[in-house]
């Protein structure tokens, strides 16, 4: 008889868990075709087919963590991406891109140790921007 109950505690057990939101590299880089390549260009570099229209040139994203002498600020990039940062930074050719910020969420932890329920899609574009480095970030901060 206990062993008539396994299959059944198999079946609960499939029931209760979620799977998680795909952040993975391949899903950063589709959303950032579909999100930023109009303006950064495929190639994050700047040159999108929108940019010679733009006030502000597109920043050559592939080289973030160089204009900062190596550090790849995580966090910060999240800010710019997810809009929080509009305020205080001077891109007013930088939208906001809902998309990016709305959906499944993940537990992130943002540095502090303590995992923060983050937009999946926003933690996976801001993993294939640090994947793109050139030069590959040499320390990190949250």
């Amino acid at each position: 008889m206990k062993y008539a109950l396994i299959p059944l505690a198999f079946l609960l057990l499939g029931c209760t868990t979620e799977a998680q939101p795909d952040v993975s590299r391949a899903t950063g880089q589709a959303l950032f075709a579909d999100n930023c390549a109009i303006c950064h260009g495929m190639d994050a570099t700047g040159g999108g087919p929108l940019a010679p229209e733009l006030a502000t040139r597109p920043a050559d994203l592939k080289r973030i963590a160089q204009r900062r002498d190596g550090v790849w600020p995580r966090l910060e990039i999240m800010a710019i991406v997810d809009g929080y940062a509009k305020r205080s930074n001077p891109r007013d050719d930088m939208p906001v891109i809902v998309g990016l910020t709305e959906g499944p969420l993940v537990d992130y932890d943002t540095g502090n140790g303590v995992l923060t329920p983050t937009p999946a899609r926003l933690v996976a574009v801001v993993a294939y921007l640090e994947s793109l480095q050139n030069p590959r970030p040499t320390s990190y901060v949250p």
